[in-house]
């Protein structure tokens, strides 16, 4: 992208440590129609939209305290939270977007702004913007088919359904992956067929390297040429079960990015977009490397980023991006294309309030089509939360806690482990617990619950291999969510720390864990092969059914080693 200093500061308006800030003006409106009061910008548009997790209805859904950033990601977006994020931003305490950006007064603003999300008042934002955009494509970042009862028993074909009727244009994928490599296929080849682009250049077969899906698009906008590129999640056989994909490779793949992008380019493509699904911090190294993308739309992290981070390298500028979650923010990236370049960009990520945009009626019925025959199942209410069940943060939630604390009840185990997923609604104290709510912390497609006698070595082992997945200072290091969450033992952590000395004073009641000693340990979704087991909703479902009133939770948070003052962590 060709913009020098003169224009980038006329265009963004004023330059921040890791990032660049819109104007407060411009992008923190009131939740009132002016919010979404967009006026059309450039000639060339893109929606984007990331990590929805299925999420058909309006939910609730908490805002990380906790996003640790690490070497050189420390003190820059997306690792601010909270009043450092807002600082940072020139978001407006108490406001909308406070609350749709951070976790500050979370039940408060909750209660005050209500709901986010929900496919039917995003179709409602997507229709406006399309009207407003000639041409405007929406894309995908994928984790889309995944994360809901209706997902999992439908097969994908629920979000399938929805995403067809929102109108998507391209797409890419990781989450998608866990229906298996037949199931992906099929809704490639038919649903898709003639509809939606399915792209990703960094999916290849095992045998000779060839590619699965096409790696890019080209499009013609308003007379622009344009090519959007995929970049599906490069550790899917690492983070999920290698068994479903057997036959395909992932992995970054600069070199082929550098590839598509030149190929793009000779071709005629004016403006270069990668529809990334690496998670925010392998963008921005990604956007380092590669010459010749204007903007990276990413998603994975679900960082919601009010506004781009724009990364130099040896072509230029890159835009680099993420739409949040939940179905809960839509990205809009406009570009002003003359001469054959882009000479300026507007961009907003806009938060989907369900009570300021109208349900979209066809949608609306296409959803209530969808859930009618699970109503009965999805309604059943299991419990009552007296506190607030959320998750997201690098290490635990409270709803991720009562998975665990469940699981050591039912399984009579002295240690749970629950994966460290970043998808998963929040509820509001004095709510129910529907069935609905448990199925949107646990469907996945291998949600087996084990039971497993481990030594003290083999605990420390798993926990370092997981925090270098999340905090090796070197992003393509990072191969996964968030921390495993803990349940029964607790333990410090160094992030800062090598390899292998992250992990330090494991305590099982007290007493420190012994290496030669084994423990009871539960857990829930193996991603070795041949893994069977109770699901984990019936578990957990059967021990809420017990409680039936859940009494707030107290968080089991490992001891923080050397991250005094680190503005990606609030308490």
């Amino acid at each position: 992208m060709g913009l020098n200093r003169r224009e980038f500061m006329q265009v963004m308006g004023i330059a921040a440590a890791g990032g660049m800030a819109l104007s407060a003006k411009a992008a923190l409106a009131a939740p009132s129609g002016k919010l979404y009061d967009l006026p059309r910008f450039g000639n060339v548009n893109f929606l984007h939209f990331t990590d929805c997790h299925a999420q058909l209805l309006p939910i609730h859904f908490r805002e990380p305290n906790v996003n640790l950033g690490i070497g050189d990601a420390y003190g820059r977006m997306p690792h601010l939270v909270g009043e450092h994020l807002l600082k940072h931003t020139g978001i407006k305490p108490n406001s909308a977007q406070a609350h749709a950006f951070s976790y500050l007064n979370f039940e408060k603003a909750a209660q005050t702004y209500g709901k986010v999300g929900g496919f039917a008042h995003l179709a409602t934002l997507v229709k406006q913007m399309k009207a407003s955009r000639p041409g405007a494509l929406l894309l995908d970042g994928g984790d889309t088919w995944q994360g809901s009862a209706t997902a999992l028993w439908t097969n994908g074909q629920d979000m399938v359904d929805a995403c067809l009727t929102l109108g998507v244009d391209v797409m890419t994928a990781h989450w998608e992956m866990t229906l298996g490599d037949k199931r992906v296929m099929e809704i490639v080849e038919k649903d898709f067929k003639g509809k939606v682009d399915f792209v990703a250049q960094n999916i290849k077969t095992t045998d000779f390297g060839d590619q699965v899906f096409s790696p890019y698009v080209m499009k013609e906008m308003n007379g622009v040429q344009v090519a959007i590129i995929g970049q599906a999640f490069p550790y899917t056989p690492i983070a999920n079960p290698r068994y479903m994909i057997p036959d395909w490779s992932f992995g970054i793949q600069d070199e082929n990015m550098q590839k598509m992008v030149d190929e793009a380019r000779s071709k005629g493509a004016k403006v270069v977009v990668v529809l990334s699904h690496n998670g925010m911090d392998v963008d921005l190294k990604m956007a380092s490397r590669v010459r010749g993308i204007d903007a990276i739309m990413g998603g994975h992290t679900h960082d919601g980023m009010p506004a781009p981070v724009i990364v130099s390298n040896g072509g230029g500028k890159t835009l680099v991006t993420n739409a949040g979650s939940n179905s809960k923010f839509l990205g809009v990236l406009d570009f002003d294309v003359r001469g054959g370049k882009v000479q300026d960009f507007q961009y907003r990520l806009l938060p989907v309030f369900s009570n300021f945009l109208p349900a979209d009626k066809e949608m609306d019925a296409l959803i209530k089509k969808i859930r009618a025959p699970f109503e009965s199942k999805l309604n059943e209410q299991l419990a009552v939360t007296e506190g607030t069940l959320y998750r997201r943060g690098n290490f635990n939630g409270t709803f991720d806690q009562l998975i665990v604390d469940a699981l050591m009840d039912v399984k009579q185990a002295e240690i749970a482990f629950s994966p460290g997923f970043r998808w998963g609604t929040s509820l509001l104290p004095d709510s129910p617990i529907l069935m609905d709510h448990l199925m949107d912390q646990t469907a996945t497609t291998y949600s087996y619950t084990t039971v497993s006698e481990l030594s003290g070595d083999t605990i420390k082992t798993i926990l370092e291999d997981v925090a270098d997945n999340l905090f090796n200072p070197d992003p393509y290091y990072q191969q996964g969510g968030d921390m495993v969450r803990v349940g029964g033992m607790t333990y410090a952590i160094e992030p800062k720390a090598k390899m292998g000395a992250r992990i330090q004073d494991m305590r099982l009641n007290g007493k420190p864990i012994e290496a030669n000693k084994t423990y009871k340990v539960a857990g829930w979704a193996p991603v070795a092969e041949g893994a069977k087991g109770e699901p984990v909703w019936d578990v957990v479902a059967q021990w809420l059914r017990t409680t039936k009133t859940v009494k707030p939770r107290k968080v089991n948070t490992p001891r923080l080693i050397g991250m005094e003052g680190n503005p990606g962590i609030a308490v």
